[in-house]
C-alpha cells in the first residue's frame, strides 16, 4: 500500500505552486496524494506569515491537524517557518519543520525521518542567492495553472517581514520557465497565473538584460496557451516602454492587480513606498488609456501607525477618484521586528474597524457597479468548475460569472451573456 501525504496551503498563490511542487516530488517517490479525511501518513502545512492573523491561523492549523490525525508525521512548512523557528519549537504537535529554501527537499527530508528520526534545521534564507527551482512542475488544476517565476523581495516596505521569510530577490530561469509552461500546454491548460513574492524584479538580478517583460513576450509565442494572468505588480512597472510593448500581447489578461496600501502620500513616505499618489494616478491613467475593458484591483492597509483622520480621509477620496474594481483591505498588523512596529502613534483596534469597513463597503459598491456594466453585453469566460446548479469561471479582466448549463464547461472559453449583477458576480447565460 502506498504511503499517503496532504496538503493545507496557507496565504498566496506561491505557495500554492510550491505545493503543488512538492506534491508532484512525493508522487514521482511512491507517495498518493490524497484528500486529508483519507487517513494520510505525512501532513503538510505549507504556512504564511504576511499578517499576525497569518501567524495565528498558521499555529492554529498545525494544532488542530495533530489532534485529528495524531498517527500522521505533520510538517510545518514555508514563510512563517522562516521568521518563528522558536515559537515552533514550543508547538509539541509538530514532528518537522522546513523553511521555504527545504521545500524542493522536502521528499528526502520526511523519509530521512520516517526511517532515522532525523531532524533539520532550516537554512538562514537570508543567505541564499539562487533561485530554487524545483525542476518541470505540471501537477496542478485542472483549468489553470500557477508558474512561480520569481522569489524574495528587496523592497523592505517597513510593515513586512517577507524579505525576511523570502529572503533577496531571486529569478528563475527564463528556460525552466518556458519548458514548464509548454508542458503545460501539452496537458490542455488554457491559463496561466504568473507568480512570486515581487514579479516586476525579475530579472534585476541577472546579467543579460532580460526582464519581466522579455518573458511575457517569449510566454506569448507558447501554442495552447491562451490567457496569461498576472500576479501582483508593483506600480512602476508601467513606463511608456514596457505599455507600449505589452499592448501587443493578445495573451494578457486586461486584469492588472496594482499594490498601493495607501492614498495618502506621508502615510506611503512612513510605509517605505517608492511612489507618489500623483505618480499613482497617472499609471493608472495610462493603463486604462491603453487597455480595453481593463480591471484594476489594489491592497490597501488600514491604521498604519500615525495614520490620522485626515490621512485616511485623503485615502478615502484618492480610493473614490481612481475606482478600483475591487480592493483587499486588510487592518495594519504589528510584526515585531519590523520598522513600523517601533513607530509612534500605533492607531487603535476599533478606529482600524471602521476604516476597514468603510473601505470594504466602497470596494463592494465598485464592484456591483461594474459588473452592471456587463449586463446585456457580451463576455468571454474560462469556466473553471461547477458550485451547486451553475458553472463558474473568470473573465479576461477578472469578473467572476455564474451561468446555468446541463453542459460541461470546464475548462472552456465561452462567450456569454450578462442578464443580472450582484456584489460578487456576473449571473450570465450562454
Amino acid at each position: 500500500m502506498k504511503n499517503k501525504v496532504s496538503f493545507i496551503t496557507l496565504g498566496c498563490k506561491t505557495n500554492q505552486y510550491e505545493s503543488n511542487a512538492m506534491a508532484q516530488k512525493f508522487i514521482e517517490s511512491g507517495y498518493e496524494v490524497c484528500n486529508i479525511k483519507d487517513n494520510p501518513s505525512v501532513i503538510v502545512v505549507n504556512t504564511c506569515t504576511v499578517t499576525n492573523i497569518a501567524d495565528r491561523k498558521s499555529r492554529q492549523t498545525l494544532r488542530r491537524v495533530k489532534e485529528e490525525h495524531p498517527t500522521a508525521i505533520v510538517v510545518a512548512a514555508g514563510c512563517y517557518v522562516n521568521v518563528a523557528k522558536n515559537l515552533l519549537d514550543e508547538i509539541n504537535e509538530i514532528d518537522l519543520v522546513i523553511g521555504n529554501t527545504e521545500k524542493k527537499d522536502i521528499v528526502n527530508i520526511v523519509n530521512n525521518f520516517i526511517e532515522n528520526k532525523e531532524i533539520i534545521d532550516p537554512f538562514d534564507i537570508s543567505k541564499q542567492s539562487e533561485f530554487d527551482d524545483f525542476g518541470i512542475i505540471t501537477y496542478s488544476e485542472k483549468t489553470r495553472t500557477t508558474i512561480k517565476i520569481q522569489d524574495g523581495c528587496n523592497n523592505f516596505c517597513s510593515y513586512c517581514l517577507i524579505p525576511f521569510a523570502r529572503g533577496r530577490i531571486r529569478s528563475r530561469k527564463k528556460d525552466n520557465i518556458l519548458e514548464e509552461v509548454k508542458n503545460i500546454a501539452k496537458k490542455g491548460i488554457k491559463e496561466i497565473v504568473l507568480t512570486g513574492i515581487h514579479i516586476t524584479s525579475y530579472g534585476k538580478d541577472f546579467d543579460d538584460n532580460y526582464f519581466f517583460i522579455d518573458l511575457l513576450e517569449d510566454l506569448n509565442k507558447i501554442e495552447g496557451i491562451e490567457r496569461i494572468r498576472l500576479g501582483s505588480l508593483e506600480p512602476t512597472i508601467f513606463t511608456d516602454e514596457f505599455v507600449v510593448r505589452m499592448k501587443k500581447l493578445d495573451k494578457i489578461c486586461n486584469h492588472f492587480h496594482l499594490s498601493l496600501q495607501s492614498g495618502c502620500d506621508e502615510t506611503l513616505k512612513r510605509m517605505n513606498r517608492k511612489y507618489t499618489i500623483e505618480e499613482f494616478r497617472t499609471i493608472v491613467e495610462k493603463i486604462r488609456n491603453n487597455f480595453n475593458d481593463v480591471n484594476i484591483t489594489t491592497d490597501i492597509i488600514v491604521g498604519f501607525p500615525g495614520e490620522t483622520d485626515e490621512e485616511f480621509n485623503k485615502t478615502y477620496e484618492f480610493l473614490k477618484e481612481i475606482s478600483f474594481y475591487k480592493m483587499h483591505v486588510f487592518k495594519y498588523s504589528k510584526r515585531d521586528g519590523t520598522v513600523a512596529s517601533k513607530m509612534p502613534n500605533q492607531v487603535d483596534g476599533n478606529i482600524k474597524d471602521i476604516r476597514s469597513q468603510k473601505l470594504i463597503n466602497l470596494s463592494n459598491e465598485n464592484e456591483l457597479r461594474f459588473n452592471k456594466l456587463y449586463i446585456g453585453k457580451s463576455i468571454k469566460v474560462l469556466f473553471e468548475e461547477k458550485q451547486q446548479d451553475f458553472w463558474v469561471g473568470h473573465a479576461d479582466n477578472y469578473i467572476h460569472v455564474k451561468v446555468i448549463s446541463d453542459d460541461n464547461l470546464e475548462n472552456k472559453i465561452i462567450t456569454v451573456t450578462g442578464t443580472e449583477a450582484t456584489e460578487e458576480d456576473l449571473i450570465a447565460k450562454l
